[in-house]
């Protein structure tokens, strides 16, 4: 409907004389506007919006959508209504109050209909031309674009984003002005949003402007409220992205080195093989070389962090020239441990050349501060196909490989060996469940007879424990007593073959009574050090009923010799609890024999390297045997009993007996057997 300029200055009169503020915000009885104030106004004033005023109908045109035709008024075509060009105005007399005149003038954007308000007169929706004007004067980067995806309009903003005339970019693809096409998702979801099933797409892209210039900008297209048309915009991220880019950099990098740190060699490392799986133009394998400066930490102890940082730097910096030739990562995992990863690896002679160029540069002497430095690395190195390869377990791998290379002797290099961790692998399982195992009562004992050599009479049995692992099967004691010693689960082992063992011996005591048996049992050093040694063996014996000259406890010699202060007087009130104490494997180790006089020692047992020179009678070797006697003579000298080990053949028996060892034990006698074969060798003799 048309606006009743002739209505509205009516209601404007009524207003200023019945004291209802106009439009202008005066007060009752105020001067009206004359005609020059009112050309001065603008076409259409600010008004706030009234919640009472009509809405514009649903389904009306977009501003942004429906722009006025080229030749229309300014004016026409407003949904609110708006006045058919110039109207009269009424005019103030000042002499006699209230315009009673017209006059033409400039259209005041007035509307007709009743007064509800004191915005009654004013429009009650957007003007399309402010709306065009805001499109126009907006930083932000925008565009109108139609279900396809085309430009309709694009703003002056945008244009200079893209360093183009705004009109060039009228009908062209939205996907190719934003780069949407790339991204497979990205043009999914974009295909989506032009086709009403999807709300909006927002993504992140680097774009190039027409001069080459290349810049970050943030992507949003959304459908526009009550049209058909869709809006476009981009907003440029470059300052925010550089500066995001700096700051991943500071943490992705070591501050001492610049090389990449841990995590930004994971983040490659794992990009590296999903990339080597999937790539059918590689080779599908990974290798890396993980290394590791030997004695840097003394660098540090005598020179100073200071110098060692300075050290490490010019170890990167040799490194990243060994691999830069064929642009293999370099990064700085902590301290001084350093990776490289090869991506694509033709085979483990890549590996293993780099390692060997590597240690190479390495050992040629540092300048650091005006001192001159020599350091060595050890390195272990993994090859393999990365199909199915996790990053756990490359590290795993190459972290393992390194530790073989320091355990061989270090300033080298060495490559994984899958048995070689297999077995590590298995010790390890089984470390962990040692003690379970223990509680659970997977041990057994087997029993050898130590037989006396004169008269082939069994005067003792040795335990030995073994382990019916659920996995494994039975294990013998070199598989997992070193373990137990190690992780300290030889203690309640110990414990439990202590106690199972004079279990054992009171019963063959009971049912033989003219036949008493000794029980030789091996106790480690660390069950002296980490338990009270003396109440275990004063409250098993107790409890058991065993007499104490029927318990003997067999140590190394490694352990005996040279024990002060603790283990001595453990061994000491052993003895005067009248339990025998043994030297096991005696001349292999320290063999210090002033020092045996002073050890409540009752028996040597000789290894059984000695013995092994007795096995060719045809070919006697003579220093063997004197060497046996020699030891036989000082024992029985020192009041010690001798037992010979590893005793398998008839012939070294003879010769043992007649340089005058005591007992022998070894396969010739009896391979180690379950506690029932015992009790028939206890009636009959030995053969021998």
């Amino acid at each position: 409907m048309c606006t009743n300029n002739l209505e509205t200055t009516d209601a404007t009169w009524e207003r200023a004389v019945s004291g209802t503020p106009d439009g202008q915000g005066r007060a009752p009885g105020a001067t009206l506007p004359t005609i020059t104030e009112r050309e001065a106004m603008p076409s259409v004033l600010p008004v706030a919006e009234d919640p009472g005023a009509p809405r514009p109908a649903p389904g009306a045109p977009s501003v942004l959508g429906t722009p006025p035709a080229p030749g229309t008024p300014p004016g026409a075509g407003h949904p609110t209504g708006h006045t058919t060009g110039p109207t009269a105005g009424h005019t103030a007399d000042p002499a006699t109050g209230p315009a009673t005149g017209h006059t033409a003038g400039p259209a005041t954007g007035h509307t007709t209909g009743p007064a509800t308000g004191p915005t009654a007169g004013h429009a009650t929706g957007p003007v399309p031309g402010d709306y065009r004007a805001a499109f126009n004067v907006a930083r932000l980067a925008m565009a109108v674009l139609d279900r396809e995806g085309r430009v309709l309009d694009a703003n002056p903003a945008l244009g200079a984003l893209l360093g183009t005339d705004p009109a060039l970019l009228i009908t062209r693809s939205a996907a190719d002005l934003a780069d949407l096409r790339e991204d497979p998702r990205t043009w999914r979801e974009y295909r989506d949003v032009l086709g009403g099933r999807a709300a909006r797409l927002r993504r992140t892209r680097r774009l190039r402007r027409s001069d080459g210039h290349a810049l970050w900008a943030e992507i949003t297209v959304e459908p526009a409220p009550d049209s058909c048309s869709l809006l476009l915009s981009m907003a440029d991220i470059s300052d925010q992205r550089d500066l995001q880019g700096r700051l991943r950099h500071l943490q992705m990098h070591d501050p001492v080195t610049r090389l990449p740190n841990r995590s930004l060699f994971f983040e490659r490392m794992t990009r590296a093989l999903e990339a080597a799986t999937y790539d059918h133009g590689g080779t599908g394998r990974i290798g890396l070389c993980y290394l590791d400066l030997d004695g840097f930490k003394a660098v540090n102890d005598t020179l100073g962090h200071r110098v060692g940082d300075r050290l490490l730097g010019a170890v990167a910096q040799r490194l990243t020239d060994c691999a830069a030739p064929d642009g293999h990562l370099v990064a700085r995992l902590g301290g001084d441990e350093f990776a490289l990863l090869v991506r694509n690896s033709t085979g483990t002679e890549q590996l293993c050349d780099l390692a060997r160029t590597v240690l190479a540069a390495l050992q040629e002497p540092f300048d650091v501060g005006g001192q001159r430095l020599s350091v060595s690395a050890s390195i272990g190195v993994v090859e393999r196909p990365a199909a199915g390869t996790h990053t756990t377990w490359l590290m795993q791998a190459a972290d393992t490989t390194l530790y073989w290379a320091k355990e061989d002797g270090k300033a080298r290099w060495t490559l994984f060996d899958p048995e070689r961790n297999a077995h590590r692998m298995t010790r390890q399982a089984l470390s962990s469940t040692l003690r379970p195992a223990v509680e659970r009562d997977e041990f057994v004992l087997d029993y050898q007879p130590l037989v006396g050599l004169g008269d082939g009479v069994v005067r003792g049995v040795e335990a030995l424990v073994r382990w019916d692992h659920p996995q494994f099967g039975r294990l013998s004691p070199n598989r997992f007593i070193p373990l137990a010693e190690e992780n300290g689960a030889i203690v309640p082992l110990g414990r439990w073959v202590l106690r199972t063992a004079c279990r054992q011996a009171r019963a063959w005591q009971l049912a033989e009574p003219p036949h008493p048996l000794v029980v030789s049992v091996n106790v480690a050093v660390r069950q002296v050090w980490d338990s009270d040694l003396v109440a275990d063996v004063g409250a098993i014996l107790a409890e058991t009923g065993l007499p104490p000259h029927l318990l003997q406890l067999e140590l190394t010699e490694s352990a005996v010799m040279g024990s002060t202060g603790r283990p001595l007087q453990a061994l000491q009130a052993l003895s005067d609890m009248g339990v025998a104490i043994a030297i096991d494997d005696f001349g292999t180790g320290y063999s210090n024999l002033a020092y045996l006089s002073r050890l409540p020692v009752s028996t040597l047992k000789l290894d059984g390297s000695f013995v092994q020179g007795f096995r060719a009678e045809e070919h006697p070797n003579p220093a063997d045997e004197t060497i046996v006697e020699a030891l036989v003579q000082l024992a029985h000298r020192l009041g010690l009993t001798v037992t010979a080990e590893c005793v398998e053949s008839a012939e070294q028996a003879e010769r043992l007996r007649r340089i005058g060892c005591d007992t022998g034990q070894g396969w010739f006698y009896s391979r180690p057997v379950p506690p029932d074969r015992i009790q028939a060798m206890i009636t009959c003799p030995a053969p021998g």
